[in-house]
């Protein structure tokens, strides 16, 4: 049941079941909308998701002052950690760019060498959950499976910053993984769909196999199409805009209090 609540600089958050719903976003997360004020002072309404009501800002809704909550697959309402907002702002000053979305996953192989590649960050699947999509015939399964514990180097430019996002694969229940990874499936575009037809990563070259360029909306999704939930324990913030740079750090043990560090 969705929890409906009052927030500062909005008119309310509630049930919308009567408008319409073209992202699908009511049906995954809750049937929430947002209304508030729009930049001319009207009223306007625009779905929000788990990336921190960035569908209403779409919308030309204003966020600042916004409190930090996010909308969850349960349906209710849940506070953020402080870090969130920041990594957002720095996010939203990438604009277009892909850096954006690009962040570099590290593990460690069996063999205790290092492992690092740049991967596309496909959403927040809690406060702290971060969402990342693999090919299942790729070395970083068997990399996770030995070793869960990885971290995120996740680069700003435009901001200036550099995120350290340190943590651990997630274990979701056989329903409930089968579930997110039929919405992300769906949420793909056909050419990002039809990066799980072509051939196994890393395998020999085929000259004569196929790569296709686009899968469609109806294309059943492949076991190897993979879900990787990260469970964030400590994050660090390094901002490179002034003099000496600004370095923070942040520990779900410690309740995600800020711990100021040198840079």
């Amino acid at each position: 049941m969705v929890r409906a609540c009052v927030l500062p600089y909005l008119a309310g958050v509630r049930p919308a079941t009567d408008q319409p719903d073209p992202t699908g976003l009511r049906q995954e997360l809750g049937s929430l909308a947002v209304v508030g004020r729009d930049r001319s002072g009207e009223r306007a309404r625009g779905w929000f998701n788990q990336d921190d009501f960035r569908q209403a800002q779409l919308l030309g809704m204003t966020p600042s002052g916004w409190p930090s909550f996010a909308a969850t697959s349960r349906g209710v309402t849940e506070s953020l950690p402080p870090w969130r907002p920041l990594l957002r702002g720095a996010r939203e000053r990438e604009g277009r760019s892909p850096m954006a979305r690009w962040l570099q996953l590290a593990t460690v192989a069996a063999d205790g060498t290092p492992r690092v590649r740049t991967l596309v960050f496909r959403g927040w699947g809690g406060p702290a959950e971060l969402d990342l999509l693999t090919d299942g015939r790729s070395a970083k399964p068997a990399e996770l499976a030995w070793q869960p514990a990885v971290e995120l180097c996740w680069l700003l430019p435009r901001a200036r910053c550099q995120f350290r996002l340190r943590g651990a694969q997630h274990t979701l229940s056989p329903e409930q993984e089968q579930r997110e990874r039929q919405r992300h499936w769906r949420a793909l575009t056909p050419g990002g769909r039809a990066l799980w037809g072509w051939p196994p990563p890393a395998a020999p070259l085929d000259p004569a196999a196929a790569f296709p360029d686009e899968l469609g909306e109806h294309t059943a999704m492949p076991a190897h199409f993979l879900l990787l939930r990260l469970t964030l324990r400590q994050v660090e913030l390094l901002e490179l805009s002034a003099h000496p740079h600004r370095r923070r750090r942040w520990r779900a043990q410690t309740g995600w209090a800020e711990e100021p560090l040198n840079p």
